[in-house]
């Protein structure tokens, strides 16, 4: 054991910066905060299926108090979640949340890591998730994380069984078991250690939980208090994980801050049992390094001196220890960024721009100052290695001078998204990026930092900056691009019959002078005209819409149209997507220039709909593509104007959980339906409600769904006219939809409401409120948890067909 922990290398325990900010000067409380960490060692990995799914206020004890490294690897990163903020899905939400991720680490103190395994949805049992997600591959994946983190103990959020919740839920627990013995296995994953060494943790535990009506604890569990107050920080850990956990915009869990004692219990799963303390048995001081006796009280003599009206008095002292650690496994990414924040060091590599073309040179400014007093009785001396750019750094005063660096040769993307996936997982050839939450740096300043006589090399990623008016000083990651991108409007098109579609592409240039040609390829025996086009772009930045007229024909109902644009003697093959939200840093990223086709038989009935929004979906999008005169309606439209004219009004996803004025505008609403219009209404959680009362008559919306996307369905009112008019409904019209058919159904509903649907999930019992409707007046009512929201946007041909019958009117 004590071999074992020699070999040990411990790593920095507190993320200093991310890669799309600048470098953080650390205040005087955080520094003291650091130098108190130097003299702990060990490591603790969380581990569930999530983003969110972790117990912040624990990872901020554990980083903050406990001051070990702390990890939370989540096996996914939230792809199949719900989105309260914008209209993303998918890959696009699970770079949202990644995003949030690490935003909330930044706050807690943790670091973050993830599996390849893509969140598919919600899933009712571990067995469907390992199968979808290939439960070797996943495995693999997390003991290559144990393998690297090497924690001493491990904990799991969830149980291993239905308390979990979700199967991803107890999945992660079973695969964090199986983990935690597989990674002190030689012959588990054996190819993985070539690079690393097996790894044996003290023990896994499982951290019990009391919430959504669920009481996993109990008085003889292991217990910690964590409820503390840190007075270094000013907040107790109850604060942080709020602001840690309301980072999770997307989700809509914006968090109380809550203060005073809170206890964590824990079950013991796996390894040497603990009898009062989950960390039992391991000593986390400085002792696990051999001769360390000499280090241990340099520490106490810096952190016992230290001024926090000027720290730079620690450098002395802390340069000596630096040299007394050299070679030794120690926190020496820490140490190094406690010398530059006590010397007041600031540095940046800032791009003049935000984005290159692959290859294109970069005019960059590099920039320092050390603000510290006159008298600092060391020189500061820069060197950035790559522009060559040297200086000094005299008290106080702030030096930029002007370089130029290699162009980017790699395009700005996920590496998870770089290639096609299946439903699964992504696929990623290196196994030095797996557990990475975000790409490796690639561009970046690599500064050697001479105090005296010691060199400290630090890599701060290249940046861009810019001032906004409203935002101030903003930084945003520097984009390396195709020299032109090809995006088109859709990422699927519904073709009704074999009538032609208008495809707009939106071409962009991102170098000067980019001309060329784009050429659509669509599948067999469908025409497109013209079969290419030139464009010419003459300025960085230019863009300009070109269009296809594409044609079904054939026997071929579907697939997909792939844009190639041919420039500069290369063709390249991607499009352009940029999100773009104040709490998270800019998202570009270049998917491929493609999109689906679908030919389906479609008759409409009605024109004008008025949509609703709500927590933000593209089914708008949808219906204008078929044909639709699609109005977004604001609230006071809805309250104060005249809706008669629309033949259908549709509500967005969650609209009754997100809007404060649904109370105001549902009268209205009923008294549209009331006089003979069409009001379909989407989806909601069952908590929390803006409103009791969703529709004319009475029902309750409950957590069943069903998560398999192929479940039979049986249609139960085949006469009701959403089911023949203007489409004749079937049970073909349910294949071939995706993710899942439909959550929160309705129950308890009154009996002037019809079903018109059954289905269910193997092996569970038959559900018959995923779609409602009742005749209201002169008008009809619809309410549905079938989640249009994902099959419209994705093309499904059945469920535009039966989503134009539920706001047709009568025949």
């Amino acid at each position: 054991m004590k071999f074992r922990l020699y070999l040990l290398v411990i790593s920095v325990v507190l993320p200093f910066f991310s890669k799309a900010q600048m470098m953080q000067q650390l205040n005087a409380a955080e520094i003291k905060q650091g130098l108190q960490a130097l003299n702990v060692t060990g490591s603790v990995l969380y581990i569930a299926a999530h983003p969110d799914d972790e117990n912040t206020r624990l990872l901020a004890y554990l980083a903050k108090e406990k001051k070990v490294r702390t990890g939370y690897l989540s096996l996914t990163r939230g792809d199949g979640g719900q989105n309260l903020i914008g209209n993303e899905q998918a890959e696009l939400l699970g770079l949202i949340r990644t995003q949030e991720l690490l935003a909330a680490r930044r706050t807690d103190g943790a670091e973050q890591f993830f599996t390849r395994a893509n969140d598919f949805g919600f899933s009712k049992n571990p067995e469907e998730s390992f199968k979808i997600w290939d439960k070797s591959k996943i495995l693999a994946d997390v003991v290559w994380v144990i393998r690297k983190f090497q924690p001493d103990v491990i904990i799991t959020r969830f149980p291993e069984d239905s308390r979990a919740g979700h199967g991803h839920h107890s999945g992660s627990a079973i695969l964090a078991r199986e983990a935690f013995v597989a990674a002190a296995d030689p012959k588990q994953f054996p190819e993985q250690l070539a690079f690393v060494k097996t790894w044996k943790a003290k023990r896994i535990l499982w951290n019990t939980f009391n919430f959504g009506g669920n009481n996993t604890t109990s008085e003889d569990q292991l217990k910690i208090d964590i409820g503390a107050y840190n007075p270094l920080l000013g907040k107790s850990y109850g604060e942080i994980a709020a602001e840690s956990r309301s980072n999770h915009r997307s989700q809509g869990f914006g968090s109380a801050r809550q203060r005073g004692g809170s206890v964590e219990y824990f079950i013991p799963v796996a390894g040497e049992k603990a009898a009062k303390d989950i960390f039992d048995g391991i000593d986390f001081s400085l002792n696990r390094i051999p001769a360390s006796a000499t280090i241990q009280q340099l520490i106490t003599e810096i952190s016992t001196e230290y001024d926090a009206a000027d720290p730079s008095k620690s450098v002395a002292k802390l340069l000596k220890l630096r040299t007394l650690v050299k070679g030794k496994p120690f926190k020496h990414d820490l140490l190094d960024d406690l010398i530059l924040a006590s010397a007041g060091i600031w540095l940046e590599m800032q791009a003049t721009n935000s984005t290159y073309a692959l290859s294109t040179p970069i005019n960059v400014k590099v920039q320092g100052i050390a603000r510290i007093k006159s008298g600092f009785p060391y020189t500061i001396a820069i060197e950035e290695k790559n522009t060559n750019v040297t200086f000094n750094l005299p008290p106080n005063q702030f030096v930029s001078k002007e370089g130029s660096i290699q162009g980017g040769k790699n395009l700005t993307q996920p590496y998870w998204l770089e290639k096609e996936h299946a439903q699964g997982s992504f696929v990623v050839d290196s196994l030095s990026k797996i557990g990475l939450a975000e790409n490796p740096i690639d561009l970046s300043g690599i500064f050697n930092v001479k105090i005296g006589d010691d060199v400290i090399v630090k890599r701060l990623p290249l940046i861009y900056k810019y001032t906004d008016q409203v935002r101030g000083e903003l930084y945003q990651p520097v984009v390396i691009a195709p020299p032109v991108t090809a995006t088109m409007s859709e990422k699927a098109f519904v073709f009704n019959g074999n009538e032609s579609k208008l495809i707009s592409v939106r071409m962009k240039s991102f170098k000067d002078n980019a001309s060329g040609v784009v050429h659509a390829a669509i599948p067999s025996g469908w025409k497109v005209s013209p079969e290419k086009l030139e464009f010419k772009l003459n300025k960085k930045g230019d863009e300009q819409v070109v269009s296809f007229t594409v044609t079904p024909g054939g026997n071929v109902t579907g697939g997909k149209i792939a844009l190639n644009v041919a420039v500069d003697g290369q063709t390249y093959n991607k499009s352009l997507r940029v999100i773009d939200y104040e709490h998270i840093p800019v998202q570009t990223l270049f998917p491929f220039a493609e999109a689906k086709v679908e030919k389906i038989d479609l008759k409409l009935a009605g024109k004008r709909i008025g949509y609703l929004a709500g927590a933000g979906d593209l089914v708008p999008e949808s219906l204008k593509q078929i044909g639709y005169d699609v109005v977004d309606l604001t609230e006071s439209q809805v309250i104060n104007g005249d809706l008669s004219g629309f033949d259908a009004i549709v509500t967005g996803v969650r609209l009754y959980n997100v809007n404060e004025q649904v109370k105001s505008m549902q009268p209205k609403l009923m008294k549209y339906v009331e006089n003979g219009g069409v009001l379909m209404v989407q989806y909601n959680v069952n908590s929390p409600l803006r409103l009791d009362n969703i529709g004319p008559y009475p029902f309750k919306l409950s957590r069943d769904r069903v998560t398999e996307e192929d479940a039979k369905v049986k249609i139960l009112a085949p006469s009701d006219r959403a089911l023949v008019y203007p489409n004749k409904i079937t049970e073909k019209d349910f294949d071939d939809w995706i993710q899942e058919r439909g959550l929160y159904f309705v129950t308890d509903a009154d009996q002037k409401y019809t079903s018109l649907l059954s289905m269910n999930d193997q092996g569970e019992s038959a559900k018959d409120g995923s779609l409602i409707v009742a005749d209201y007046g002169k008008g009809r009512f619809v309410y549905t948890g079938i989640s249009f929201f994902r099959q419209l946007p994705a093309g499904v041909p059945g469920a535009y067909r039966l989503f134009v019958n539920l706001i047709s009117g009568k025949k």
